[in-house]
């Protein structure tokens, strides 16, 4: 097997490994020269960014960064708490700040904007404006469902039913006649 195969193979395994086996992965390129250099073109391969002395790397750190998963593990991907007041893009609401959430939709029209990746971000590009297409009741908590009308990309946000400025309750309804979800 040429020292490309093996550091191939040695990837894929790495792959969906945790840090126990990724160590023991490791373990296999001590002292094997031609396969760390395989590894380091592999890993240039797939989108990481490897300096030229790389392959003399500890092989822990070499394996992992070999993986080229560097930039897709720095997303974030928990929520970022804005509680911001905004004005509604479809029916023109002064919408203010919740006080106890993030508010993230019009209380009187259910519309809200595609602007967050991760609730709270404000890193999507697109925009658009987002239209409650279902409702759904789960752990006790009322979904909006929404489709973006610009990307067609769907998102969940939960209805906000009480305290200061809630969602218009005959607005709730209407979308769930839509959805079928039963009164």
């Amino acid at each position: 097997m040429t020292p490309e195969e093996r550091a191939q193979a040695l990837l894929d395994q790495a792959d969906g490994a945790g840090r126990g086996l990724l160590k023991r992965l490791a373990s296999s390129l001590d002292g094997d020269e031609p396969l760390r250099r395989a590894l380091v073109r592999l890993g240039r391969a797939r989108g990481a960014d490897l300096p030229e002395g790389a392959w003399a790397w500890p092989a822990k750190r070499l394996l992992r960064m070999a993986r080229g998963r560097e930039h897709s593990s720095r997303q974030r991907l928990n929520p970022v708490m804005r509680d911001e007041a905004f004005t509604c893009a479809h029916c023109g609401h002064q919408v203010p700040p919740q006080g106890r959430t993030a508010r993230d939709h019009c209380p009187r029209c259910l519309r809200s904007r595609h602007v967050d990746r991760v609730p709270g971000d404000r890193a999507e590009d697109c925009g658009g404006l987002l239209d409650p297409v279902r409702i759904e009741l789960r752990h006790g908590e009322t979904l909006i469902h929404y489709r973006c009308r610009s990307c067609g990309a769907n998102r969940v946000n939960r209805a906000l039913l009480d305290g200061g400025d809630p969602d218009r309750w005959e607005e709730v309804m209407r979308v769930c006649q839509e959805s079928g979800v039963p009164r």
